[in-house]
């Protein structure tokens, strides 16, 4: 191939339910492009995509994998992304930085939630698609089943451009629509006599359905002249890359029937990075925007779509090039962070292997190793002409569990560790909760955080435990109350000597606490005073209930004595400490509880049933909004109700539900839970 140009790329991402096969699909393209000399096998783990040890074990995709390949006198990136809904931020990712999509579904299965959301994710961003039913040599599979339920779901816009040969065992290849000749693995060219009048009926649906784009076609069809094979195939590609038409393809990725066709189908119909919509930058220094075009004599502007953490070679890079040239060995400017960075050797990326390369062109997709600033999200350009394409909108994590490290060893090296896998993926958060101490660690799903922990012990030697993390409790009292402790102690020589009266008041939720005094007379001297409030102040993180926080609550010193001789700092901070104890079990003492706003967004006819779970739930409906042919929910509940919710609202909408959750604020928890949470608290103190 002489050099490439970018006409010449095409960037694609397959998207899919869980286990359509686009990793067996994408082994079949690179076999086919001479790529690889065998057919690697997802259930064998020698599949050039899932290179990842997780992947392999878990025999299902769990990262995003870029596959260059050669067809004909094209390039084509393949983007093959994870099919389970946990690692939605890589088909995020691959979304961003593909040009086009390729909808497999599994023609046995048929349409499944995850080629819905798949689908939305595509027409979000606006991509023009292929459809490719897979796996026609599986038992139960049913071309016409699958295509009247495509239609049902995304409609009549999914046109047939092949038709399969048999179907199940007997499923041979597929016939060609536009061409009327067989194909994808068939013996000869020839449409079975079984076929014909189908294949006629069909043609005919794919000619009108082309017609309907173009004024000229539709003029002609109408006429009753007869389109040609060329323009059809022009009319095809004009009408999928304007969304009006979406081809559907069929074959068998493990037999490696109808792949070839599919490749065509790619190089033929969906855009190149000329033809695909033309991306509009920010200049970091104008604040103008500026629409650039895929032409290599434009100014440098390069996405940066995945980082990894590798920890033999460092930080890997991966990036798209939207506009201008990058080369090797070169400085460019990170325009979000405003820093140059020093580029070593670029290469092509395949899987895990690299190929190294001189330059990488406007259209074209690359990576680089051991940038300093750099993550995903961000914009590779020059200095002199700072342009920041739009970022990748990932979704806000709905899972947490506390991360334990299992020795010290393993502390001492876990924030490292949490920090690299959070830069790797952007869908992961850590944070310190300051109520618990623990360290949260955010995600997609249990699959989501189960893989990141054990990343963490394979590239980073960190073995952790995964535990539900502490509800953030806090305690209070429901009315005022005066308290007093006399803390008196004598030994040999000094003794010990200290008595304050403290007023304790509740505040309103949410105010805090406070501590202020009004002494009079010296009774207490002044120099005890800060004493007693660092008393208080301890006691209060300690609680009186069950251990937890004291909040909203004024704690006033108004009286006490002293002795001239015992009495000293720590005598008065232990009798503040334990007159507040005193106080809290006389002034009804309460547990409250954080409370989180809901936002749920869930089909129709699950509306009733996710209702019906959240009032189990001690939660509050607010409002429902119709949506799209969806109910948005909002709802507060319970943060110890909800912890797990991602789990449960999969369950209930059959992963067709999703929500977003936020802290509000604290409320009195019920009196039978208290006692149960107080029980249990008790019952740790003691083992602890």
């Amino acid at each position: 191939m002489e050099r490439l140009k970018t006409e010449q790329v095409r960037n694609v991402v397959l998207l899919s339910h869980s286990g359509a096969g686009k990793t067996s699909l994408v082994e079949a393209m690179l076999f086919d492009a001479g790529v690889v000399s065998r057919l690697g096998r997802v259930d064998d783990g020698t599949t050039t995509s899932d290179y990842e040890p997780e992947a392999v074990r878990r025999k299902t995709s769990i990262n995003l994998s870029v596959l260059p390949l050669q067809w004909k006198d094209n390039k084509l990136n393949i983007l093959d992304t994870p099919g389970y809904a946990d690692f939605v931020g890589e088909v995020r990712a691959g979304l961003r930085a593909a040009d086009g999509a390729v909808m497999v579904v599994c023609a046995a299965s048929g349409v499944e939630v995850g080629t819905e959301q798949t689908w939305r994710y595509a027409s979000d961003q606006g991509l023009p698609r292929l459809i490719f039913l897979n796996k026609m040599d599986r038992e139960n599979a049913d071309f016409f089943r699958t295509l009247g339920q495509l239609r049902a779901k995304f409609g009549a816009k999914c046109v047939p451009i092949q038709l399969p040969i048999g179907s199940q065992a007997a499923f041979q290849g597929v016939v060609d629509l536009i061409t009327r000749k067989a194909a994808g693995g068939a013996k000869d060219e020839a449409i079975p006599p079984s076929m014909k009048d189908q294949v006629e009926e069909y043609r005919e649906k794919l000619v009108e359905a082309v017609a309907e784009t173009d004024d000229e076609l539709i003029t002609k069809y109408l006429e009753g002249e007869g389109l040609n094979d060329e323009e059809v195939s022009r009319g095809l590609k004009a009408g999928t890359l304007q969304g009006k038409i979406v081809p559907v393809l069929t074959g068998a990725a493990l037999s490696n029937r109808g792949i070839a066709e599919l490749l065509d189908g790619i190089r033929r119909y969906l855009p190149s990075p000329k033809e695909a919509a033309q991306v509009v930058a920010r200049n970091a220094l104008t604040q103008s925007e500026e629409k650039l075009a895929a032409e290599e004599s434009g100014p440098l502007a390069a996405l940066v779509f995945k980082t990894t953490a590798d920890p033999y070679v460092g930080k890997l890079t991966y990036f798209r090039v939207c506009s201008g040239v990058i080369n090797s060995d070169s400085t460019v400017w990170n325009a979000n962070k405003g820093r140059a960075e020093r580029l070593g050797q670029l290469f092509l990326v395949r899987g895990k292997g690299q190929e190294p390369v001189p330059s990488i062109i406007a259209g074209d997709m690359g990576g680089v190793a051991k940038l300093a600033e750099t993550v995903t999200g961000d914009t590779l350009c020059n200095r002199d002409r700072p342009l920041v394409l739009p970022s990748i909108a990932f979704p806000a994590p709905v899972l947490s569990v506390a991360v334990h490290p299992k020795s010290k060893a393993d502390l001492d090296k876990m924030g490292n560790a949490l920090s690299r896998i959070v830069e790797e993926d952007p869908t992961l958060k850590v944070r310190k909760d300051p109520d618990t101490a623990e360290t949260i660690l955010s995600g997609m799903g249990d699959a989501h955080l189960d893989v990141a922990a054990e990343k963490m012990r394979r590239k980073f030697g960190v073995s952790v435990d995964v535990l539900p993390p502490k509800v953030p409790y806090k305690e209070t009292i429901k009315v005022p109350v005066k308290t007093e402790y006399k803390h008196k102690k004598q030994t040999g020589g000094h003794g010990q000597y200290g008595h304050v009266f403290l007023e304790l008041q509740p505040l309103p939720r949410g105010s805090g606490f406070e501590f202020a005094e009004h002494v009079v007379g010296g009774v207490v001297p002044k120099n005890y005073i800060p004493a007693v409030e660092k008393g208080v102040v301890e006691a209060v993180q300690e609680g009186g209930v069950a251990g937890y926080p004291i909040v909203d609550i004024k704690v006033t010193l108004y009286d006490g004595s002293y002795h001239a001789v015992d009495s000293s700092d720590i005598a008065f901070k232990i009798a503040a400490s334990h007159a507040l104890r005193k106080g809290m079990s006389q002034g009804q003492p309460i547990l409250l509880e954080p409370i989180v706003n809901l936002h749920i967004t869930v089909p129709d006819n699950f509306t009733g049933d996710v209702i019906g779970d959240l009032n189990t739930k001690r939660a509050r409906v607010l409002g429902m909004t119709p949506q799209d042919g969806a109910n948005v929910i909002e709802a507060q509940a319970p943060l110890a109700e909800v912890q797990r919710y991602a789990t449960t609202i999969r369950s209930i909408t059959q992963g067709r539900g999703s929500y977003t959750i936020e802290f509000s604020h604290y409320e009195e928890v019920p009196a039978h839970i208290a006692q149960k949470i107080a029980a249990q608290a008790k019952k740790e103190a003691e083992k602890a």
